[in-house]
């Protein structure tokens, strides 16, 4: 059989495999070797790429820190207390808890960079509150999908780091340039929330009580200073995103052991009684943990660590032969024969949108990012903005069928069924669209904040 039956027939293949529900990173994996004996590659070429992947990507180094980083501030508490500020916030307006519930995704994205992290967090602590308020269950879960979508636009975000390693792009500027954009998508999610719920009638509201939030920011204070020292260490250059990550974790162990003997001296049950029963004391230290918890949530985040980081490097060999068969310039000439500045800009962020619909944010981004950024950079649109409209469209995908990655987990965490989500994604997913369209057509959304290039 000739080379181009070859190709069609691997491609099938791992294509099948993918809709048998086949990991990824085996699908990619197994197209990457069969396409090298297709063309002659040598296996030796995948172990090389394998090997520099994570010999020479310092600034992968941050992924599973930050991923780290994550499930210590949950174990501690402080995810927690975050929501419970949220909600002191929010919880007078209709629909506060579950506006509350995205307030706490964007406090929880802010310390941690991960979506799935964020929506299994936030909706296994939230989603239990809001059916017992009158929330329509689908609606909850929902919510704590949508929310999730915040954690790879605020910063620090994993998938930046990624993009910036990929495109040599300063990722503490990636960053920056994720704020503005990360705050109007949490913004669109709270307006949703408020009239779904008004409509509906759906939760109970709470008294607003300056007292009650002043006592709440208190209990949060280790969160906002664990999101200040990220922000303040990479926007000043204090340190690297890299360095970053690793402060902040030693910060979440330092904070998780010293606050579990002095939890315990208070009262072990004093986390379950109600904030106004708690004296300052109780709010200012968090439940910590143990020397003995830390093998168990360093694990959990490895396991994690464990599939995304061979995912990136087998996609960075996918590139290579996608390079090699000409798709690459193939894709690269359709989106340039689209004419102009708008043109290109709408066709690079449909092709994303699609590729979102299939697979995660990561291979859409080590695939597509190196072929379409070059091309809108050749028609005028900044680099930097750019990648906020990449990711800001790549977090679309999270909630959008059939793949929807945090509609899965949200389904997981809540115990509602994947398509009975659907139906309240859907209108989270028209207020994302809404911002991804301002990010694209005001640029100044995602670089005024940057310093004067």
């Amino acid at each position: 059989m000739s080379d181009p039956t070859w190709i069609t027939i691997i491609s099938l293949s791992v294509t099948a495999l993918f809709m048998f529900g086949v990991p990824v990173f085996l699908v990619i994996g197994y197209w990457v070797i069969g396409m090298s004996f297709v063309l002659g590659l040598t296996l030796d070429n995948i172990g090389a790429a394998l090997s520099d992947v994570f010999t020479d990507g310092f600034a992968l180094l941050a992924m599973p820190l930050f991923i780290l980083t994550g499930d210590l501030i949950n174990r501690s508490g402080i995810a927690r207390r975050l929501s419970d500020f949220a909600y002191a916030c929010l919880g007078w307006l209709r629909g506060g808890l579950a506006m509350a519930a995205i307030g706490a995704c964007g406090l929880f994205a802010a310390i941690s960079g991960s979506n799935s992290a964020t929506t299994a967090t936030i909706g296994s602590m939230l989603h239990p509150e809001m059916t017992k308020g009158g929330y329509d269950e689908r609606f909850s879960a929902a919510t704590a999908a949508a929310g999730g979508t915040l954690g790879i636009i605020i910063p620090p975000s994993i998938i930046f780091i990624v993009y910036g390693f990929l495109m040599n792009l300063p990722i503490s500027e990636l960053f920056v340039a994720g704020i503005i954009p990360g705050i109007m998508m949490a913004g669109a999610m709270m307006l949703v929330c408020w009239v779904v719920c008004r409509r509906h009638g759906w939760g109970h509201l709470i008294r607003l009580q300056p007292s009650r939030i002043f006592k709440t920011g208190i209990g949060a204070w280790l969160g906002f200073f664990a999101i200040g020292l990220v922000l303040w260490g990479i926007y000043t250059g204090k340190f690297s995103p890299t360095e970053a990550a690793g402060v902040t974790v030693g910060f979440c162990v330092i904070v998780g052991f010293l606050c579990l003997p002095i939890h315990r001296m208070m009262g072990s049950r004093s986390e379950d009684r109600p904030i106004a029963e708690r004296s300052y004391g109780e709010m200012l230290v968090v439940k910590g943990f143990g020397p003995r918890e830390l093998p168990s949530i360093t694990m959990r985040s490895a396991q994690i660590t464990g599939i995304l980081a061979p995912l990136i490097a087998v996609s960075v060999v996918m590139q290579q032969i996608l390079s090699v068969l000409g798709a690459q310039q193939a894709i690269g000439d359709f989106v340039t024969s689209m004419g102009g500045y708008y043109a290109v800009l709408f066709t690079a962020m449909a092709m994303v949108f699609v590729a979102g619909m299939v697979l995660e944010s990561l291979p859409v981004t080590i695939i597509l990012a190196p072929i379409l950024a070059p091309i809108a950079q050749s028609v005028g649109v900044d680099p930097i903005q750019f990648a906020v409209i990449f990711l800001v469209g790549a977090s679309i995908g999270f909630i959008t069928p059939p793949y929807g990655l945090n509609l899965y987990v949200a389904s997981g965490v809540t115990g509602v069924p994947y398509f009975r989500l659907l139906r309240y994604s859907t209108i989270y997913l028209l207020a994302l669209f809404t911002v991804w369209l301002l990010v694209a057509l005001v640029p100044d959304l995602s670089t005024m904040l940057l310093p004067a290039r």
